[in-house]
C-alpha cells in the first residue's frame, strides 16, 4: 500500500494531472477528438470521457455523499473492458460515437474536476490510507491515457491524406549518438519487482528473487541506420529469420518496414507529430512490433533481454529520479545521445523483452472490479519496458510491466540488444 502523501499534495497532483491531458488535447480540432481508424486506436474524446469515468466510478460514487451520476448513459458510454461494472460500447465502436459532443465530455470532466477537492478534504482520517491509494491509482491510469493519446493523436493524423503536423516546429536537435557498446552485467540471484512504499501497480508485485546467468545488455538502443540495414539485406523477406506468426503476419499485412515509413521519391522519410521527415539514421529506430525486433536480433545473432535481465539491468545503470526523454520533454519523437552508460534505459521507447506476459509468484490482483485492471490480460503478450517520449516522467519506473500482443507498434517501441546468446 502507498504511503499516504498530505491532502493539499494530492489535490495539487489531480489538478496537474487533469490539466495535462486536456493540454494534450488542445491541438485538436473538434473532428480530430471523435476519429477512430482503427480499432486499436481510441478517439481523444472517448479517452478525455473515460478517464472522467473512472473518478467518478471508483472515487465520486464511494466517497461522495448522496452522489447523483452526472449522466446516467455515460457508464456505458465510457466503460473501457470492467465487466464487473456492467455493459459498455465495443471498443471497435467508439468511433461512431457523435454524441456525447466534444464540449459536452469537456463539462463532464469540469463536474468531476469541481467536485474532487471537496471529497479530497472530507473523507476520515481513518480512510485516508485507501482512499488515498485508490486515487493516485484514477492518476496513475490517467497518465496511461495521456500516452496513448499521443500514440493515437499520431495514428490519426496519419491516416489522414492531409498527414498534419501536431505541433508545428520541428523536432529537438540529438546529441551526438554514442559509441555502441556492451555492459556486462553479473548473474546470481538477484531480486526485481517493485519494492518500498511509493505507488506500483499489482502486475509489479510481489518482489521476489530471480537466478541469471551473466549477461549483456548494449548501452544504446538500436538506430535507424540500423534497421534500414536489416532491411536492405532482406530481413523482411527472409522466412529463416522470423518466428512462425510473424511470418504469417508480415505476409498478410505487406511489412517492409517500421510504421510510419514511406518511400517519398526513393528516400526512406518518417511521419512524425511534427509532420513528414527523412529518416535520420542516427535516431533510435520505433514503431516495431516483437515479431520485427526478434527478427531483426536474429538477423544480428544477437537476442531481445528477458524482462527480468532488463530490470537487474537499469537498476545497476539508471538512478533516480530518472532523467531522459518522456512526454514532458515534448519532442515526442526518440532522440539519441546521452552521456551516460545505458543510453535511454528510462524514456525515449518502450523495449521489447522476449518475456510472456505472466503474473508473478505470489501475485493478487486488486480486490473487487480493479482486479480487472491487469491480471485477466496475463496471456498471449509481451512485455515492454523503460518508457518512452510520451510516458509521464512521473509514471515510470524500473519495475513497471507494460505489456501489448506481439504484432503491435503503433506505441513508441524499439530494440535493445543483449550480444549474449
Amino acid at each position: 500500500m502507498t504511503a499516504p502523501p498530505n491532502r493539499s499534495q494530492l489535490t495539487a497532483r489531480f489538478h496537474s494531472v487533469r490539466q495535462t491531458t486536456e493540454q494534450l488535447c488542445a491541438p485538436l480540432t473538434i473532428e480530430d477528438h471523435v476519429v477512430q481508424p482503427e480499432e486499436f486506436v481510441s478517439p481523444p474524446k472517448w479517452h478525455l470521457g473515460h478517464t472522467t469515468w473512472f473518478f467518478e466510478t471508483f472515487i465520486l460514487k464511494n466517497y461522495g455523499k448522496n452522489y447523483k451520476p452526472f449522466n446516467e448513459i455515460y457508464p456505458y458510454v465510457f466503460n473501457s473492458y470492467y465487466e464487473s461494472i456492467g455493459d459498455r460500447v465495443l471498443r471497435k465502436r467508439r468511433g461512431t460515437l457523435s454524441r456525447p459532443s466534444v464540449e459536452e465530455v469537456y463539462t463532464y470532466r469540469k463536474h468531476v474536476n469541481d467536485l474532487m477537492p471537496e471529497i479530497i478534504a472530507s473523507v476520515s482520517e481513518s480512510d485516508w490510507q485507501k482512499f488515498s491509494f485508490l486515487l493516485e491509482l484514477g492518476l496513475q491510469h490517467e497518465q496511461q491515457h495521456q500516452e496513448l493519446l499521443v500514440t493515437d493523436i499520431k495514428y490519426i493524423f496519419f491516416c489522414s491524406p492531409f498527414k498534419p503536423a501536431y505541433q508545428k516546429h520541428t523536432q529537438s536537435a540529438s546529441a551526438a549518438p554514442l559509441k555502441s557498446e556492451y555492459i556486462k552485467i553479473s548473474g546470481g540471484m538477484h531480486e526485481i519487482g517493485h519494492r518500498g512504499k511509493d505507488f506500483c501497480f499489482d502486475n509489479e508485485i510481489p518482489a521476489h528473487k530471480v537466478y541469471v546467468e551473466d549477461f549483456t545488455i548494449s548501452n544504446t538502443p538500436i538506430t535507424n541506420g540500423e534497421y534500414l540495414a536489416f532491411m536492405e539485406d532482406g530481413g523482411y523477406k527472409r522466412f529463416d529469420l522470423w518466428l512462425a506468426d510473424g511470418w504469417d503476419t508480415i505476409q498478410r499485412l505487406g511489412w517492409q518496414s517500421p510504421l510510419y515509413w514511406e518511400k517519398v521519391n526513393g528516400a526512406w522519410c518518417e511521419f512524425t507529430l511534427a509532420g513528414m521527415h527523412k529518416v535520420d539514421p542516427d535516431l533510435p529506430v520505433c514503431h516495431v512490433s516483437f515479431y520485427e525486433a526478434d527478427a531483426f536480433a536474429k538477423w544480428r545473432n544477437e537476442r531481445l533481454l528477458t524482462e527480468q535481465e532488463w530490470e537487474i539491468a537499469a537498476r545497476q545503470l539508471t538512478k533516480e529520479p530518472y532523467k531522459g526523454n518522456f512526454l514532458e520533454s515534448r519532442n515526442y519523437h526518440p532522440l539519441a545521445g546521452e552521456d551516460n552508460s545505458a543510453q535511454h534505459l528510462l524514456g525515449n521507447s518502450w523495449e521489447w523483452t522476449s518475456s510472456a506476459y505472466l503474473p508473478y509468484p505470489g501475485y493478487k490482483p486488486y480486490d473487487g472490479a480493479l482486479g480487472e485492471y491487469n491480471g485477466k490480460f496475463m496471456m498471449n503478450q509481451m512485455v515492454l519496458r523503460g518508457g518512452s517520449c510520451a510516458t509521464p516522467q512521473s509514471h515510470i519506473r524500473a519495475s513497471y510491466r507494460n505489456f501489448f500482443q506481439p504484432e503491435t507498434r503503433w506505441q513508441f517501441s524499439g530494440i535493445r540488444l543483449s550480444n549474449a546468446v
